[in-house]
């Protein structure tokens, strides 16, 4: 039993030093302005992603493709990405003015544009765990790339394989395929992937979009050949960060604006020194839990088993939501979508402006200074410090220093579970920040006895921020379950929202030293099973009751309601 526990120690330890040089080889990269994927600093990125083999990348170490992992990533980088020799990572620097189209990832808010055949340039807007984020993804998509080229040469890399060849001729075919020509391709596809037909089959569709239902051939073709062309003398592959990224990087540029605009904002309506409660969750979930049930209380008699929330997260369903949107917007809610780079879209609430009776909480006791709730949508990773940093310093006017009255900071958001399923709830006694000594221990105002009861399973212990979602494998994180440490889950913002929150309160003094503080996450994956990893898909409508039974909780502190 000991030999096991030691065996399991040191892969913890293997995995948290993999992370490491990872970490370390990506600041010296990025200091050093540029790379190639295929050189000695690519390899030392590749290694070591292949030593930490994270889970969500599934077997990306062996030499069969890797099907999920792959969609996860894709997801996530601009629509063309594979086609480009070179990837430049930049700040917002005016592509924005010019005739450039920005290409968003469907399942990551960056903007992205598309300079010429061989070039994709990517905005950073959002701090260092973005661009930890794509290299992460990029390295990960190398190696599925050298997978692909190692199969298709043959004869010491002078001739390509049959499979090879007759994909090229599927992907030079100008018209859609037909049924016959897409499976004889999958067939091609599969034996260069090393994958079955049929697990193909069951996830190209979700690869393709309505202007290329075909793009699942077209990505494997494109990663294949520029691998190929590199490794038979061609270009090679070029990563490079702009010199106003590197400049502007960790200055906290755009979270300023984006303060500064929210507090212009509040000083525009009055609400400055009114009490203020900020949450940090959709842009959805505070303007439903207050308004939906109301707006919509012909169409839906009974709210027990909240069907009217899980309608409205339905695809498709604009109009109900536009409808519930329209009645806030008139009712006291502001709405300020981001121009600011930072993406986090916000909401603000005016609950003088409430008709509480109109509403899910009819008892809701507000005193006479009415507070304000200002609702900002999820940051990312280190992000989650600048923003908050920002929001909570006072608010300047020339020689004017206003602070701001911060009642309470709630954090709502999803996180992988360690010890349920997907769509359960944890509540965090402390955030650790790994590959730090920081940890960050605070008196949380949910409790587990508060949400239990609802038929939702919920965990309360310590969590960790991790560095990236991607960089976690199962040894180090059954590590920090089972030891010691106790952890419960992970997630990559607590520590950061924490640290600019004890900042402003312990040190700064700009807001209240007793500022409440709330934390809840639903589960979204539980990365320690096969199968139930971000890569294996979303959550559904399974999300739906833990999200606004998390929501209704907090407004419910707020507005005073026992």
């Amino acid at each position: 039993m000991q030999g096991i526990k030691n065996i399991s120690r040191s892969r913890a330890q293997e995995s948290s030093a993999a992370i490491e040089r990872l970490y370390i080889t990506m600041r010296h990269l990025f200091n050093r302005g540029f790379y190639k994927p295929m050189g000695v600093s690519g390899d030392t990125l590749r290694e070591a992603l292949l030593s930490l083999r994270p889970e969500i990348y599934g077997s990306v170490a062996d030499e069969k493709g890797e099907l999920n992992g792959l969609l996860y990533v894709i997801e996530r980088l601009p629509v063309g990405i594979e086609q480009c020799r070179f990837i430049n990572l930049t700040s917002d620097e005016g592509y924005s003015k010019s005739h450039f189209k920005a290409i968003v990832p469907p399942k990551r808010k960056r903007n992205c544009y598309r300079i010429d055949e061989e070039q994709m340039n990517v905005e950073i807007t959002r701090g260092r765990s973005d661009i930890y984020d794509i290299l992460t993804h990029l390295t990960f998509i190398f190696i599925e790339a050298e997978k692909i080229k190692n199969r298709v040469l043959v004869d010491d890399n002078s001739e390509m394989g049959r499979d090879w060849v007759k994909l090229e001729q599927a992907i030079a075919h100008e018209e859609p395929l037909t049924l016959e020509e897409r499976e004889k391709s999958i067939s091609h596809v599969s034996n260069i992937l090393g994958r079955t037909f049929a697990e193909i089959i069951d996830i190209y569709d979700a690869f393709g979009t309505k202007a290329q239902p075909d793009r699942f051939l077209h990505v494997i073709y494109w990663l294949g050949k520029l691998a190929i062309e590199e490794a038979m003398g061609g270009a090679k592959r070029t990563i490079t960060f702009s010199p106003i990224l590197q400049e502007r990087l960790g200055h906290h540029i755009h979270g300023e604006i984006w303060a500064d605009n929210i507090k212009a904002v509040l000083k525009q309506n009055g609400l400055l020194e009114r009490p203020i409660h900020i949450i940090s969750a959709n842009m959805h979930s505070v303007m439903n839990s207050i308004f939906a049930a109301d707006v919509l209380k012909s169409k839906f008699k009974d709210n027990a088993n909240y069907q009217i929330f899980e309608e409205l997260s339905k695809r498709g369903n604009d109009v109900t939501r536009n409808k519930v949107q329209d009645f806030a917007l008139k009712n006291g809610m502001v709405y300020m979508p981001d121009t600011s780079g930072t993406n986090i879209d916000v909401q603000i609430f005016d609950t003088a402006q409430i008709d509480f009776s109109k509403t899910s909480f009819p008892t809701a006791k507000l005193g006479d200074d009415k507070p304000v709730i200002i609702v900002m949508d999820y940051a990312f990773g280190e992000q989650a410090y600048e923003t908050i940093d920002e929001l909570l310093k006072p608010y300047k006017e020339g020689d004017i220093r206003t602070l701001l009255n911060v009642q309470s900071v709630s954090i709502m958001g999803k996180a992988g579970i360690l010890e349920g399923n997907k769509g359960d709830i944890m509540i965090p006694s402390a955030h650790i920040n790994e590959g730090t000594g920081d940890n960050y221990p605070f008196v949380n105002e949910l409790t587990e006895e508060l949400l239990s009861g609802q038929g939702i399973p919920v965990y309360s212990g310590p969590m960790v921020t991790v560095l990236g979602t991607s960089l976690q494998n199962r040894d180090l994180l059954k590590f920090f379950n089972e030891s010691t440490w106790g952890v419960i889950g992970l997630e990559m913002e607590g520590a950061y929202y924490q640290k600019a929150i004890q900042s402003a309160s312990k040190i700064r003094k700009s807001i209240n030293p007793d500022v409440k503080v709330r934390y809840a996450y639903y589960a979204s994956d539980n990365p320690l099973e096969t199968g139930s990893t971000l890569a294996s898909g979303g959550l559904g409508t399974t999300g739906v009751k833990p999200t606004y039974l998390i929501t209704i909780k907090i407004l419910e502190q707020i507005f005073n309601i026992q």
